[in-house]
């Protein structure tokens, strides 16, 4: 979130004055094992006239809407006197109090059984917060501080894990709303593992790792020993670590089968939620999520897009620019745990043939920009409609298509400049993160001018790349590196039917592509496949098999059921489209000093030697 304190030291004195003014909570758990908290609010000095009490629509870190306010209930108002107070609920987020004194308390019941980034969960062995999720707050007064407490008196074993400042009492502050809510928590008797880490400017942090996991201490301390090859290797992209503003960063690791799944990124902290039953025997699975949201303390806390700040929790908030704040991200969650040693090069590989593919293969892509693709993350990022939407043809996720962009300008760089990216973001820390002045796209471009010191190549790039649907040369780009970009079933036939569904033994078309055989021939989510080429379908491998016996440009015809009446069509197969990357080496080509030191410079470590 926002830059808060600026150079004003927190103090006693500053918090005697905070007192009189600042929002306070209690939050207890009477009724955990049924999934409910109960919370307080306190709000002294209301200004007169309407009170307007509310939960958040949104959350940080995601964009679409998420309707807290479903899971509280019995909410109720009192003045200083205990005295109950009129509510009127005028929406189901909103309630106003209308009459009141100088001093309001709000009290209400929280339901939580959503383990993940987002909401919130209370059980028996733990109770995992998001701020949005969970506490209520009066419009108008995000400047007041914030004070929370927590009564766990009957479960000894818990304890607090938060980026909020520590008091005395368990009770935590924040300066204001806005990295109030940027704060998760998990009080649970968890294991922890903590280390030092010191900044260029000779700063000591910690780095906590807390670990709500079915796991022995001695499986966290390991894991925190990949954690901290991870960390050095992003420490050496930016050239320094973020000011954590209490000096502490907590990695809140939940890890149960029975978890959502997610990981939410904040300002010294993240929330990474798996589903595995331990972390012993999954820990290469799980670095991902760690390595991506450890990005993210840089790269959109506070190297920050404009169109975020600030974050507004009444309605979704759309943003131009998640192609870089989450595309690359993405692109580096990868590459770091590869050059930190702890992915291969064929665990890189793996993940630039689904980004290239992605972007080259797909109509989301081909048809819109990736600012377009980050508008719709208000739609897309763990949207709660249910209807069908066509976003298969219309959108590639911001991820995956700024993962795409980050590779490109990474590999162009090195190309044609004798620069990388790891510069470039570099750059862009110095002028707006570092200093938190949220940018805007036409900043993005001007850095790259100035690094460069090519206007032209930098306007082409965001006019073709960034604002525009033209794609690099993939091919290209990747043979300086000794990558070989290639079609992976060359001569093959295509249907291009997706991931098909195998229902009541019935096979289901999913949504079809445009510009595919399927899409060409009239086929569409929901039919159901009977015959292709006269022969019966009953399984998905009976599909697989009439494709195998066909070339690129065969006609055949197809017989379905569409809402229950059989229908005919005729598809034309192509050849599949889909693409592989593979080292020159395995294609019989020459891995030359030149392409050996390109792709050495670029995949491994760049921690230098202490």
């Amino acid at each position: 979130m926002k830059k808060f304190l600026g150079t004003t030291i927190f103090s006693v004195l500053s918090l005697c004055v905070f007192a009189q003014n600042e929002i306070s909570y209690t939050v207890s758990f009477p009724n955990a094992i049924h999934h409910e908290a109960e919370i307080a609010m306190s709000i002294p000095n209301v200004p007169a006239g309407n009170l307007i009490v509310r939960m958040s629509r949104s959350s940080p870190g995601r964009y679409a809407t998420h309707e807290f306010g479903k899971n509280i209930y019995h909410l109720k108002a009192f003045d200083a006197n205990g005295k109950a107070l009129i509510i009127k609920q005028s929406a189901g987020d909103v309630y106003e109090i209308p009459s009141h004194g100088n001093h309001v308390k709000v009290t209400y019941t929280l339901f939580g059984n959503w383990i993940d980034g987002t909401y919130a969960g209370f059980d028996e062995t733990h109770a995992h917060m998001n701020i949005p999720a969970t506490f209520a707050f009066p419009v108008g007064m995000d400047d007041r501080p914030r004070l929370v407490k927590f009564d766990y008196k009957d479960k000894p074993q818990w304890k607090v894990a938060t980026q909020l400042k520590p008091l005395a009492n368990d009770t935590y502050f924040a300066p204001n709303f806005q990295y109030f809510m940027d704060s998760p928590i998990e009080i649970a008797d968890y294991k922890t593992a903590k280390w030092e880490v010191k900044n260029k400017d000779g700063k000591i942090q910690t780095i906590h790792f807390i670990a709500h996991a079915n796991d022995s201490q001695q499986t966290i301390d390991q894991y925190a020993e990949m954690l901290k090859k991870m960390v050095d290797e992003h420490f050496a992209v930016w050239g320094e670590f973020p000011s954590y503003d209490y000096g502490n960063y907590y990695f809140l690791d939940d890890v149960y089968p029975d978890n959502a799944g997610d990981g939410m990124e904040h300002r010294n902290s993240t929330s990474i939620v798996q589903r595995t039953p331990k972390i012993e025997g999954y820990e290469a699975n799980l670095l991902g999520t760690f390595s991506h949201e450890y990005f993210h303390s840089w790269n959109v806390e506070r190297l920050r897009p404009k169109t975020l700040e600030p974050f507004n929790f009444e309605h979704s908030n759309m943003s131009d620019e998640l192609w870089l704040a989450e595309g690359f991200t993405q692109y580096y969650g990868g590459l770091l745990l590869t050059r930190s040693g702890l992915k291969t090069v064929d665990n890189a590989i793996q993940a630039f043939t689904g980004m290239v593919n992605s972007v080259l293969n797909t109509p989301g892509a081909k048809n819109f920009s990736p600012i377009q693709a980050s508008r719709y993350a208000v739609f897309a990022d763990a949207g709660v409609a249910i209807d069908q939407t066509n976003a298969a043809n219309t959108f590639l996720s911001y991820y995956t298509y700024g993962a795409a962009t980050a590779l490109a300008l990474d590999l162009r760089l090195r190309a044609e400049f004798k620069l990388t990216l790891d510069d470039y973001m570099r750059a862009l820390w110095k002028a707006y993160g570092k200093p938190e002045i949220a940018y805007t796209i036409p900043d993005l471009e001007k850095t790259l001018s100035e690094l460069t010191k090519n206007q032209a190549f930098a306007k082409d790039f965001f006019s073709q790349y960034v604002y525009g649907t033209d794609k690099n040369d993939y091919a290209k780009l990747l043979l300086h590196a000794g990558f070989v970009l290639r079609k992976a079933n060359p001569g093959k036939a295509y249907a291009g039917f997706g991931r098909l569904n195998f229902t009541n033994g019935k096979v289901v078309l999913p949504q079809t592509l445009i510009g595919s055989p399927a899409y060409q021939a009239g086929l569409d989510v929901g039919d159901i496949i009977l015959t292709m080429d006269g022969k019966e379908i009953k399984t998905i491998a009976d599909m697989d098999h009439v494709t195998e016996a066909h070339q690129p440009g065969d006609s055949i015809p197809v017989s379905y059921l569409y809402r229950g009446e059989e229908k005919t069509t005729r598809l034309i197969f192509t050849e599949n489209p889909t693409l592989e990357i593979i080292t020159i080496e395995k294609t019989g080509g020459t891995l030359t000093p030149a392409l050996q030191k390109f792709r050495d410079n670029w995949l491994n470590s760049q921690v230098k030697s202490k």
